[in-house]
């Protein structure tokens, strides 16, 4: 009997927490009404089932509970129950499965007139592009990207030399105009969701999917991944604003295009060159058979490789040069070097890809290409802490590390430089240059107190090292007197 009692008072709170509930659903940012709506019904189909059951449980521990004397009758077939169970069931599952179809047909079949948006996802952050003056958004493929080029585009495209690049997390939209976004990932799956809007999509690689909403509410909503996607997916946020469309045309045409980004970039720095090298190199594999670090794999190692003497598997010997290299690259089985198999695929790469990849493996090496070194007054021109807030970007640090001293998943490289950081084991540790290669290169040796350790360890070259550490050390605050603070 106390069974019983207990199952009607879970029904009766149930039902009574949901009605008087101070925590209902906010008003929709858009005109997704449907979406509560098919929400609603769900609730409502789940409730009815809930309470059935639970009172049919209440109801059969009273009815048939244990009476001495009395034994229970052995029926193993009720098949006018049984169809009374399926027809039940079907509806149901009909009733659940019914508004959301009808939901998903609106929720993709987008209305004439309507504005693109197209958000690219990237562990951990987002970033957005708008088409031109055109209206129609350029060609992007992976094969497109590089650390001038991080949203993959076709260079070659006209259509896509006035697109609008937001390389940030925070994107603006026009109120109650209807905006098409269009979702794609870099890297691994995300999920690009705004709670207010009930807008949630996933990201899948090499794949675009795609959304429409009416934003009719003038705030800022947050951005969320909503697919776990590394060790910073909690931290993976962002901001939509909702403004006045004369407000948004202001802020829309005051964002570079991709032309101008070109333009930007049409004489790069040696770090940016070095970028897109390693970006080519990760994105076109050859990272999964050849290390950045010395340690043995499937290929030979990159670091120390050129300028070295191979041996080959015909016992004859080859320099490690540039010809050597390309050669390698556009012929891998024309020399085969000893001691490794012969698996390695031809590439079809440009001849500026090329010479980004063969500066990357000189860089490690400790080799220079002479035509990408600075001299004289392009040397002194060369911001290297420019160069840093690049790579920063490209490598994803600015998700974890904010430069205006906000609080994120690590410390704020605002003021970091110079500072004493009390660590996690107790000590204390000035942080300087040494102390700043270390944290990138092995982020697990010194833990700072109070932050997890969820840094991944990254494979930089001396060059991107200093340009890095020149970043943190010019956003040093004002008036600090470290010996060196200033870069």
């Amino acid at each position: 009997m106390v069974f019983a009692i207990v199952l009607v008072l879970i029904v009766v709170a149930s039902v009574l927490f949901h009605v008087l509930s101070p925590w209902q659903a906010t008003a929709a940012a858009s005109n997704w009404g449907s979406i509560d709506a098919a929400l609603f019904i769900t609730l409502l189909i789940t409730g009815i089932f809930f309470i059935a059951v639970t009172l049919f449980m209440a109801l059969a521990i009273i009815r048939y509970r244990h009476k001495e004397g009395r034994r229970a009758a052995y029926q193993p077939e009720n098949k006018k129950l049984e169809w009374w169970l399926i027809g039940v069931t079907s509806v149901g599952i009909i009733g659940l499965l019914a508004p959301g179809l009808v939901v998903y047909h609106d929720f993709v079949r987008v209305p004439q007139g309507a504005h693109e948006l197209e958000v690219v996802a990237q562990q951990w952050q987002w970033s957005f592009r708008f088409p031109g003056q055109d209206g129609m958004l350029g060609k992007s493929d992976i094969k497109w990207v590089n650390s001038a080029n991080p949203f993959g585009l076709d260079p070659d495209d006209p259509l896509g030399q006035d697109d609008v690049l937001i390389r940030n997390n925070e994107v603006r939209l026009p109120l109650d105009q209807p905006v098409k976004v269009l979702l794609r990932s870099k890297d691994v799956l995300h999920n690009f969701y705004i709670p207010q809007i009930r807008s949630k999509m996933d990201m899948v690689p090499g794949m675009v999917s795609h959304f429409w909403f009416t934003p009719t509410k003038l705030g800022t909503y947050e951005v969320l991944c909503a697919e776990y996607c590394g060790l910073a997916h909690y931290n993976m946020r962002g901001k939509m604003i909702v403004e006045e469309p004369a407000a948004f045309d202001q802020w829309l045409n005051s964002q570079p295009t991709f032309a101008q980004t070109r333009l930007s970039a049409a004489k790069p720095s040696r770090a940016s060159v070095l970028e897109q090298g390693r970006q080519l190199a990760q994105n076109s594999g050859c990272l999964a058979c050849h290390s950045l670090d010395g340690s043995a794999s499937l290929g030979p190692s990159w670091k120390d490789l050129y300028g070295r003497t191979e041996r080959l598997a015909d016992g004859s010997s080859v320099q490690v040069d540039e010809a050597y290299l390309i050669e390698s690259i556009l012929q891998p089985k024309a020399k085969l070097v000893q001691g490794y198999p012969p698996v390695m695929v031809p590439y079809t790469f440009k001849q500026e890809e090329l010479d980004a990849l063969l500066a990357l493996i000189k860089s490690l090496s400790g080799a220079m290409p002479d035509e990408q070194a600075p001299s004289g007054a392009a040397a002194a021109s060369e911001d290297p802490a420019a160069q840093g807030r690049q790579l920063a970007s490209s490598f994803g640090c600015l998700t974890c590390h904010s430069i205006d001293g906000k609080p994120g998943v690590g410390p704020t490289w605002r003021g970091l430089y110079g500072k004493t950081e009390l660590l996690a084991d107790g000590t204390s540790v000035e942080v300087d240059e040494a102390y700043l290669r270390e944290s990138i290169r092995d982020p697990n040796a010194v833990i700072v107190k109070g932050f997890t350790p969820i840094m991944p360890a990254f494979e930089m070259t001396d060059e991107e090292l200093d340009a890095l550490v020149a970043l943190i050390k010019s956003i040093a605050d004002e008036g600090d007197s470290t010996p060196g603070a200033a870069p």
